[in-house]
């Protein structure tokens, strides 16, 4: 392939891009529609194969920059119809060039995506909402994203003596199908925490950040333990407790019917429940009321009349109460001796009715007007302790506020714009000036502060301006300037300040070759990046073991599926990849160099057999080595039969410290030996 890329728009995403794609040893240039007049990245310039000045939609300006012979073009422009629009004429000057666009229009990157081969589309605000988040949400959550039906968490555990791993367990009796190991800190005798501790690259590893510890070692109190666990999505989340059901009013009122030894107790009860609604209250004496009423009428009325049914009786009462005095006495024969009393009696019905019945009434109609608005704008309360309050509700806050609320994170938004009944119906929203709405969000209980609108000046002032209200919370500042970013942490130190561009870059920057990049997120200074593989019979994976893969690469597989079979989570280390497997990995940035480059590290150790104890034992050796040395079954087994020995086959450390676990456990005596240093043996305890 062609180890030329094309980056159309030199902004702050544009230039991170570029320096990102140099790490890749490739050549890379680039058009802006104007020179920058200052460069985020020092010495961008230099880095470019070709800088043109004009519009990366004309076709002239792109063949001068030569995409027809490109592997890949980067339209990282501020502008979405730009980017597409050049996408569009890169593809038709060069059909088989891969599409890397800046775009938020996610129906329509699915469309085009459907439509055009080799086309991808990210927006970086999108990408890097999630460390936002994760920022927010605690120092014990890491890591966060959504695969398929799956969550994935990376979880920080301080071990304390009371943990049940303290003492207990090795560092690779950790792992299991649920959970994976990524990093592990040995407790400093002077104290140093693991953000202090130099992140050196380890030369047995091919990753400063994935595999720089030994699988044998014994977790003690004190230490830093970094996991990744995987729980499937639609399950509730741990510690979701579900709601008790409200009760209503006719639940009440079955109760007091079927229980009346508890009538007192039980309105009682339903009176403090409706406390502060009172609304409900006057209905609620309003309706009595006339219920009285038309007990009282309905009885007299038949008593005093007695040649009258009881049903006309109660249409009588019925009808005085809804205004018909003059209905039922206006043509009465005056012959008729009529007590003055019936008289006042009927007059008083009406007047009660047309004052409890017109109290109902308005307040029927007030509850069919409101209802609907009721419905659209009901939100719940503003949290009172232990949340986050965001500042800012465009896209990243929106994003934001959707994390948290999957990580069961309390949150509150400050927004000075109305907001649409549909955006976020189900999390809290203060609409106002920032400086009031502070005040609404309990600012002085809020666990962090995460000020991410779409002005950086702007929200270093409202995200300084908080932090002095309550210095106890964790303040998160976005920034679109990584120079900016630079400062503004140096000065502030307390703060902590994220450029989207930064973070994003590198997701675009592995996208250029062909990987298929479905979320990041920050840990200890690197970025990882959550990448999908589809195995092809060329490329650099095919016919690997996974953990020929792991550690050769420097890459952390964590889903596996071969073509139509079930997925596995957090794969065993003996399977084979083969033509058309799917498979996610964590990677940084110099992962997906190694792959693409096709550069694994050497393996250094192997395997010193002495005896099988026994025949099973020599038989059940032989699978062990054909399984995790990835030989054939029958070479294990020659091998087995001429013991003492040294299998040949090298091996990377933790490959050969499984191995000789193995076969310590199936009672063959082995040990592992550095092949660069033939007298250092690392003995395997039992």
């Amino acid at each position: 392939m062609s180890d030329h890329f094309l980056v159309c728009g030199l902004g702050s995403l544009g230039q991170h891009c570029v320096a990102n794609l140099k790490t890749f040893g490739v050549k890379v240039s680039a058009i802006e529609l104007v020179k920058p007049a200052h460069w985020e990245v020092p010495d961008l310039p230099n880095l470019l194969e070709k800088l043109l000045v004009g519009d990366c939609c004309q076709n002239d300006v792109l063949l001068a920059a030569g995409v027809e012979c490109c592997r890949a073009i980067l339209l990282v422009t501020d502008n979405q119809r730009v980017n597409l629009e050049a996408a569009l004429a890169a593809r038709v000057l060069n059909p088989s060039i891969r599409l890397v666009v800046r775009s938020d229009k996610e129906n329509l990157n699915q469309v085009l995506g459907a439509q055009l081969d080799n086309f991808v589309a990210f927006e970086p605000s999108q990408l890097s909402a999630s460390a936002f988040a994760l920022a927010a949400a605690g120092d014990n959550l890491l890591g966060y994203f959504q695969v398929g039906g799956y969550r994935f968490k990376v979880i920080k555990r301080r071990i304390n003596p009371d943990h049940r791993w303290c003492d207990r367990r090795q560092l690779n009796e950790i792992d299991n199908r649920r959970r994976r190991l990524l990093r592990h800190f040995a407790v400093h005798p002077e104290g140093l925490s693991p953000t202090q501790i130099s992140d050196s690259t380890d030369p047995s590893s091919a990753s400063a950040q994935f595999y720089t510890w030994l699988p044998n070692t014994t977790v003690r109190a004190g230490d830093t333990v970094i996991t990744l666990e995987v729980e499937p999505a639609r399950e509730p989340l741990v510690g979701e407790q579900k709601k008790a059901p409200r009760r209503s009013l006719m639940q009440y009122l079955f109760r007091m019917l079927t229980q009346w030894q508890t009538w007192p107790r039980s309105i009682a009860a339903f009176w403090r429940v409706s406390y502060g609604q009172q609304i409900r209250r006057v209905a609620i004496l309003c309706g009595l009321t006339i219920f009285a009423l038309v007990i009282i009428g309905t009885g007299l009325f038949w008593l005093y009349y007695p040649r009258i049914p009881l049903p006309d009786a109660f249409y009588a009462t019925v009808t005085l109460l809804l205004g018909g005095y003059g209905d039922l006495f206006g043509d009465l024969n005056p012959t008729d001796p009529l007590p003055w009393w019936i008289r006042l009696f009927s007059l008083s019905l009406t007047l009660a009715g047309t004052a409890f019945i017109g109290v109902l009434y308005a307040l029927l109609t007030e509850k069919l007007l409101t209802i609907k608005f009721q419905f659209l704008t009901r939100r719940p309360p503003v949290p009172q302790r232990h949340h986050a309050v965001i500042i800012g509700l465009g896209q990243v806050g929106r994003r934001v506020m959707s994390t948290l609320k999957d990580l069961q994170q309390p949150a509150v938004a400050i927004t000075g714009h109305e907001v649409d009944a549909e955006v976020l119906p189900q999390l809290p929203i203060i609409v106002g000036e920032t400086a009031t709405a502070l005040e609404q969000a309990n600012l002085h209980s809020a666990k962090s502060i995460i000020a991410v609108g779409e002005d950086e000046v702007q929200n270093l002032e409202m995200g300084l301006m908080a932090y002095r209200a309550n210095p106890r919370c964790r303040l998160i500042i976005r920034a679109y300037d990584q120079r900016f970013s630079d400062k503004v942490a140096q000065l502030f130190p307390y703060a902590r300040v994220l450029c989207a561009s930064a973070l994003s870059a590198e997701a675009f920057a592995g996208a250029a070759f062909g990987e298929n990049v479905l979320s990041l997120f920050p840990l200890y200074n690197q970025t990882i990046l959550v990448t999908q593989y589809t195995i092809e019979a060329a490329d650099t994976l095919s016919g690997l073991l996974l953990s020929e893969m792991a550690y050769g690469y420097g890459v952390v597989p964590i889903l596996y599926q071969h073509p139509g079979s079930a997925d596995a989570l957090m794969p065993s280390d003996d399977t084979r990849l083969q033509e058309g497997d799917r498979l996610l990995v964590l990677a940084t940035i110099r992962g997906l160099r190694r792959i693409e480059q096709g550069k694994r590290v050497h393996q250094q150790w192997q395997v010193a057999i002495a005896r099988a104890l026994t025949q099973d034992a020599q038989f059940d050796g032989a699978s062990e080595i054909a399984c995790v040395a990835g030989c054939d079954i029958s070479e294990a087994r020659r091998f087995m039969e001429n013991l003492p020995g040294t299998f040949p086959k090298k091996l990377y450390r933790h490959q050969a410290l499984r191995l000789v676990r193995q076969l310590l456990k199936r009672q063959v005596q082995a040990r592992m030996i550095a092949i660069n240093h033939p007298n250092l043996t690392v003995f395997q305890r039992e």
